[in-house]
């Protein structure tokens, strides 16, 4: 069956090759502006910032958590998605209320190339776990971890990703991203119609709202509640598609993705919590869900991984080209200059393949706990207004933050106890609520220190 899914998905990429235009114009390269000149659509929209959150490390994560820790672990992997919601109040301030035409504009106004450097040091990690964590999932569908298959499928997937992403930049994303989503929902519903008919289906069970606050997933989803305001401002996809069409179809879109993904999130994650009310002993979520679901539907399964993986790979790689591209000003704004970037990325992300942690959920955690240093910015600066916070409040924040994500990532991957032997959820709200608290008091300091000097008699 590997080997079938592989040669449809080889057959799929293909096709997105030979349909897609190729762009020479840098305006639908890099903006998605199509052909004729036009703005996105906000259906279009929509289904381009839902698919490209709703991949295939999150559906992954969702299910997982469902598994292990019941629907309050599905709750609290879903609570990140209102990050839509706060996402689109922080583009809309940023864009249509201080004028600025990225995020990386009104960094350098505030912060200077310090505080730029910061931003975009955080957003190219964040680009190139996304790329790595969604390969890991397609080699897993096909075979264990290192299997020949496994390196085969990332692979062929990798490199037909690359050649249409080449081909269209923003707006083959865009594009595909539609079709995509069409394909995903299709198959989102047949998963759930079989799962409710599944003989094995136990309503009471799966939808057990039992709460107990020292349990992860009510946890997790309190660590949820404090990272989804700084989570979307480091996420450059989604703060790329709030640059493209007008207000009312930016704020549209951001509205209604926020709900569709929530969903869509909450649904997928539904299989995980059926899988693991019926899973036998020693049983993991891809057994029990082979077990439960058979082979029709678990050939669903997977394609709705791939499929989402390739929405998210596409779209990262067009927001890595104009990052270094557009947004740094590395190199000259060339079509063929986002095309070498797009290479470079993919390339750092399969040496992540082979070198880095296979821990899904850990790449979501650490990238969010860094960009916390991003909290106080959203509230001083972006909804404030304020322009009077001195950059090294920034800098010294940014420095915590990074720290508190090193000190998660070891402590959650076993090389470090120092906080003790209690869960790594737990482990992750002590981190965050620290760097936090270090964060908001940093950017106090900062205005009072500023507030003295500016009042203070001269000589």
């Amino acid at each position: 069956m590997a080997y079938q899914i592989i040669i449809a998905a080889l057959v799929f990429g293909g096709l997105l090759f030979l349909l897609l235009p190729a762009y020479t114009n840098e305006k639908g390269f890099y903006y998605g502006v199509s052909v004729s000149g036009q703005a996105p659509s906000l259906f279009t929209l929509i289904f381009s910032q839902v698919t490209t959150w709703i991949f295939a490390r999150s559906l992954m994560n969702a299910a997982i958590l469902g598994f292990y820790f019941g629907l309050w672990g599905v709750l609290a992997y879903a609570a990140y998605y209102l990050s839509f919601f706060t996402g689109g109040l922080i583009v809309d301030r940023i864009r249509f209320g201080l004028g600025y035409n990225s995020i990386q504009e009104f960094f350098f106004t505030r912060y200077g190339r310090s505080g730029t450097f910061c931003y975009n040091a955080l957003i190219i990690i964040r680009l190139i776990s996304e790329i790595f964590a969604n390969l890991i999932v397609i080699g897993l569908i096909f075979g264990g971890f290192g299997s020949q298959t496994y390196f085969i499928a990332i692979a062929l997937l990798s490199l037909f990703v690359v050649l249409y992403s080449m081909k269209g930049g923003l707006s083959a994303a865009l594009k595909t991203d539609v079709l995509q989503m069409s394909l995903f929902l299709i198959m989102l519903v047949a998963l759930f119609i079989s799962m409710l008919t599944n003989q094995y289906f136990d309503q009471a069970a799966v939808f057990d709202f039992t709460f107990d606050v020292t349990q992860p997933g009510p946890i997790l989803l309190f660590v949820a509640l404090l990272q989804v305001w700084s989570y979307p401002l480091h996420d450059p996809v989604m703060m790329d598609r709030g640059f493209l069409a007008d207000r009312k179809t930016t704020q549209r879109s951001f509205l209604h993705a926020g709900w569709i993904s929530i969903i869509c999130i909450i649904l997928f994650g539904l299989l995980g919590v059926f899988s693991g009310v019926n899973a036998m002993v020693d049983e993991n979520l891809n057994q029990a869900l082979s077990r439960l679901l058979g082979a029709g539907p678990l050939l669903i399964l997977n394609a709705a991984l791939i499929i989402s993986a390739m929405s998210t790979l596409d779209s990262s790689l067009a927001s890595s080209s104009k990052l270094l591209v557009i947004n740094m000003g590395l190199c000259k704004p060339s079509i063929n200059n986002g095309r070498r970037v797009m290479v470079l990325f993919m390339l750092a992300a399969l040496a992540f393949v082979f070198y880095g942690d296979r821990d899904l959920f850990s790449a979501v955690a650490v990238s969010g706990t860094a960009s916390l240093f991003l909290v106080p910015v959203i509230f001083f600066n972006i909804f404030a207004g304020r322009s009077d916070i001195p950059v090294w409040s920034l800098l010294a924040g940014f420095s915590i933050a990074l720290v508190g994500a090193g000190l998660y990532f070891t402590e959650s991957s076993a090389y470090s106890s120092l906080l003790g032997e209690s869960h790594k959820y737990n482990k992750l709200l002590y981190i965050t609520m620290a760097v936090l608290i270090s964060n908001m008091a940093l950017f106090y300091l900062g205005t009072f220190l500023s507030r003295l000097l500016s009042t203070k008699p001269r000589q």
